[in-house]
This record gives C-alpha cells, sequence and structure tokens, in this order.
C-alpha cells in the first residue's frame, strides 16, 4: 500500500470517528425513546422490553401537538429557504457581475456571519413587538432569513465567480436582457449551488431553538420547543422528549440525503482553481 492510500485510508478512519462521536447524541436518543419508564429511570444501559408507547404520545396520545408543531417548522423553514433565495440570488448577482456594492455586500455577509445568533436576539424581540409579529410564523421566518441570508450571499457568490463571463456575453450578443441571463443563463447552471444554500438554510431554521425560544409562545411554537412541553411539574419525559428529537430530525436528514450530490458540489464551488 502506497503512501497516498494510506493517507486516504487514515482519513476516512478520522472521518468516520468522527462522523460517530457527533452522532451519538442522536443515537443515545434513539436508544432512550425505546426504553420503558421504568428502565429509564432505573438508569438501564440495555432495552428491557422495547416499547413505542413514546413514539405514540410524541404523535398526539399525551396531548402533545405533533402535527401543528411540525406544520410550524415546515412553514418557518420552507419560508426562510424561499425569501433566502429570492434576496441572495439577485443582491449576488448585482453584486458579482455589476458592481453595486460588491465589496460592501460581501464584507457585510462575513461579518453579519460571524456574529452568534444571541447577538441579535433582543433587536429582533423589539422589532418584532413594534411589528406585531411576535409568536407568528411569518415573524420566524424574518427572523431565520435574516440569520441564513448572510451564508447564502458568501456561497453564491463563489457560484457566480466561477462562472465565466463569456458566457454571460454570448448571450447579450443572442439580444438577452439582463433578467433573462440571470433567469434562463445562470440559475442552471448555478442550480448545485442553488440546492445547497436550499438544504442548509432548511436545516438550520428547522433546527432553530433560540429564535423560536424568544419570538414564540404558543401559536407560532416549532418542533425543537415543543419538545419542552414534556419538561412537567412531575418530572421531565425522557423517553417522550427522545422520541420527538427522533422525529424531528428526520425531514432535514432526509433532505439532504436526497440532494446530496448538488450539496456537495454547491458547497465546493469556487474551491479549485486552476
Amino acid at each position: 500500500m502506497n503512501s497516498r492510500k494510506r493517507r486516504l485510508w487514515g482519513t476516512t478512519v478520522a472521518v468516520g470517528l468522527i462522523a460517530i462521536v457527533v452522532n451519538v447524541p442522536w443515537f443515545n436518543a434513539l436508544f432512550v425513546s425505546f426504553k420503558s419508564d421504568g428502565d429509564i429511570s432505573r438508569g438501564a444501559t440495555v432495552v428491557g422490553t422495547p416499547t413505542t408507547s413514546h413514539y405514540a404520545n410524541a404523535l398526539g396520545a399525551a396531548g402533545y401537538d405533533f402535527p401543528r408543531f411540525f406544520l410550524n417548522s415546515a412553514l418557518i423553514a420552507l419560508g426562510a429557504v424561499a425569501l433566502v433565495l429570492l434576496i441572495a440570488i439577485p443582491s449576488t448577482y448585482s453584486a458579482i457581475r455589476l458592481g453595486f456594492g460588491g465589496r460592501f455586500i460581501m464584507n457585510a455577509s462575513s461579518g453579519l456571519r460571524l456574529l452568534p445568533a444571541i447577538f441579535f436576539a433582543v433587536p429582533y424581540f423589539l422589532l418584532m413587538s413594534n411589528l406585531g409579529l411576535l409568536d407568528t410564523v411569518p415573524g420566524l421566518i424574518l427572523a431565520n432569513t435574516f440569520l441564513n441570508l448572510p451564508l447564502a450571499i458568501i456561497l453564491l457568490s463563489a457560484g457566480f465567480r466561477d462562472v465565466p463571463v463569456e458566457v454571460e456575453e454570448a448571450a447579450k450578443v443572442d439580444g438577452a436582457s439582463t433578467y433573462r441571463i440571470l433567469g434562463s443563463v445562470l440559475m442552471p447552471i448555478l442550480a448545485p449551488s442553488l440546492v445547497a444554500v436550499a438544504v442548509l438554510v432548511f436545516i438550520f431554521s428547522w433546527n432553530d431553538y433560540l429564535f423560536a425560544l424568544v419570538l414564540s409562545s404558543s401559536n407560532a411554537t416549532p418542533i425543537t420547543l415543543g419538545a419542552a412541553n414534556f419538561v412537567t411539574s412531575t418530572g421531565i419525559r425522557w423517553g417522550d422528549i427522545s422520541a420527538t428529537a427522533v422525529l424531528s430530525t428526520l425531514p432535514p436528514v432526509l433532505f439532504a440525503i436526497f440532494a446530496q450530490r448538488y450539496l456537495v458540489s454547491g458547497l465546493s464551488a469556487g474551491a479549485v482553481k486552476g
């Protein structure tokens, strides 16, 4: 085995170990979700008699409004994806190709992305309160759009830079307008980058907990915050919380798996030059 293959195997093993460590909490939640309350309270390390009662409770048997929480999360995530793409595509194109605020937009996007989400929690609470959007799905869509827009601009800028200018010049020679070039010429080429942005924004918006905690109370509660309903005055229902956590991870995981090919190529845009 030559040195290149050894390095490849070493990298594969290292990445595999990191993946296992990162996913330990999820596997633990899956394990706990099938344990009975008695096994959980005793701290049993094995599943005595597997039970699906926690999943029944999570899906509504215990008064937990899973369908509404799930719908809120879906509306927030999909709404954020649509709004981010609607804003990021023309703004990035104008910055990279048309020279409208190019350096300022890119620097601002990079700077905002470096700030932690908690930095915007209080300002957004005050803003949504003044706009009457507290505890509403549109309010959470706007918050997640603002949080994820810088990332979308950064990723799309790499995609736009990868497209040769000659492609646009050829379209202009054929009489295509700027809007036609953007919509009919560049968008198909940038499909991997667009899918990558959509997947990441969906995952980040679906998993959002901070803005959901600050900006919602009952009507717009997403699934990430709704699991707290299983923390009651009589105790913490770990089995029900674990079942809810497992169910809530399925949509973003499936979304990422089906879009994996586009996700990899979109994230690697601009990474190779020469």
